[in-house]
């Protein structure tokens, strides 16, 4: 989430990267007032059960409904479907949450009716307040990620000239050790023949490598999804923070806005740039049986949804659980306070109260990933 920090998510998906890598600095946070609850619920924390989930670097306590700030006033129909998501891929794994309870009762709720998701949540789980083992905070950095849509081709054209690469079928079966940093990968020509795709922008290229996943729009119409594959297995190094240290850009351009725009004015530097990144990750297609219009798979397995799936340190957070989230929208004070799941994850994300939040696909959402840099504060729901 998203670009100082940032690998993406998964990143098993990177996003696998993803992240947000090139956030800089953490804004204000303001906080909303709940709304008294719409029915009669427990507002006492729960405090005597213990936690069912344990953590290294994040601390749980039991709190009422009341305390999550907007809880009563965010629309729960929209992040039903993420949530159904979730048991999809919880379902598959083995844990000591016992989310199969909890997911078949979901079965009999109706996704249209904000008020009975709400008290299904508030009947089945227990929400506690996520602060920080080591500093004892309840606020963290939250930043943003997406994922991006470029034009392109399946073959090198006058227009399209920079690759987007496959992880080499040699290496299947022998990989080097260790396998090179990017600038060497890059002028060395071994990954000749493992192209899967060309498109125009080199830093552009390097964004969706970040973001660990993104479409490609071909001239014939037909969309190309590709998602992480692999990585050369070399330490994330911010790009921005080389431009910030060289005093090339301020820390108000550190933003994905704002290194573009570096790049177009000095054209010439851009792989020097890009090679203070030893990282480099490596795209799959995804089959062609894929929608479109469904998001990049994340760690879960499950597709994310736009603004209802954030990334999370797994040594934090359960993978797939919902988290309440209160932040605000990218360097303003206007509140953003939602139910989200826990889809996804990425080794720039770091710490119990730390969030990569999933703006979408194209540029828009990309417009608000790259500027996105907040403090905010987590709730975690767990199975009573």
């Amino acid at each position: 989430m998203i670009f100082i920090s940032k690998t993406f998510r998964s990143k098993q998906s990177l996003q696998n990267l993803i992240a947000s890598v090139f956030a800089l600095g953490i804004t204000g946070w303001l906080a909303g007032c709940a709304v008294p609850p719409t029915r009669g619920v427990d507002t006492r924390p729960s405090t005597s059960a213990p936690t069912p989930f344990s953590s290294a670097i994040a601390s749980f306590q039991a709190v009422s409904w009341q305390a999550l700030p907007g809880w009563q006033v965010d629309d729960m129909s929209q992040a039903w479907p993420s949530w159904l998501k979730s048991c999809d891929g919880l379902r598959k794994r083995n844990s000591e949450i016992n989310w199969r309870s909890v997911c078949t009762q979901a079965s009999a709720i109706s996704g249209q009716d904000s008020q009975a998701i709400r008290r299904y949540f508030e009947a089945n789980f227990q929400a506690y307040e996520v602060r920080s083992t080591s500093s004892g905070s309840d606020t963290g950095l939250v930043t943003g990620y997406y994922e991006p849509i470029m034009n392109g081709s399946q073959i090198r054209t006058a227009n399209y000239t920079i690759p987007l690469y496959g992880y080499p079928n040699a290496w299947k079966t022998s990989k080097p050790n260790p396998i090179p940093a990017r600038a060497e990968l890059m002028s060395s020509g071994v990954l000749r023949g493992s192209e899967i795709a060309w498109v125009q922008d080199p830093v552009a290229a390097a964004f969706m490598q970040i973001q660990g996943s993104g479409k490609i729009r071909l001239d014939n119409g037909r969309v190309l999804r590709l998602g992480y594959a692999a990585t050369n297995d070399q330490p994330f190094k911010s790009f921005a923070q080389w431009l910030l240290d060289r005093k090339e850009i301020t820390r108000g351009q550190a933003t994905m806005q704002g290194i573009s725009a570096w790049a177009k004015r000095n054209p010439g530097r851009v792989e020097e740039m890009l090679n203070a990144n030893p990282r480099f990750v490596f795209f799959k297609e995804l089959p062609s049986n894929v929608s479109a219009d469904l998001g990049p798979i994340g760690a879960l397995g499950v597709p994310l949804t736009s603004e209802r799936s954030i990334a999370i340190d797994l040594k934090g957070l359960p993978l797939g659980a919902p988290v309440f989230l209160s932040t605000t929208r990218p360097l303003s004070n206007q509140v953003l306070q939602k139910l989200v799941m826990a889809q996804d994850t990425g080794k720039a994300i770091v710490g119990g109260v730390r969030a990569d939040y999933y703006w979408g696909s194209g540029d828009a959402a990309g417009e608000l990933a790259g500027r996105m840099k907040q403090d905010g504060k987590m709730w975690v729901l767990l199975p009573r």
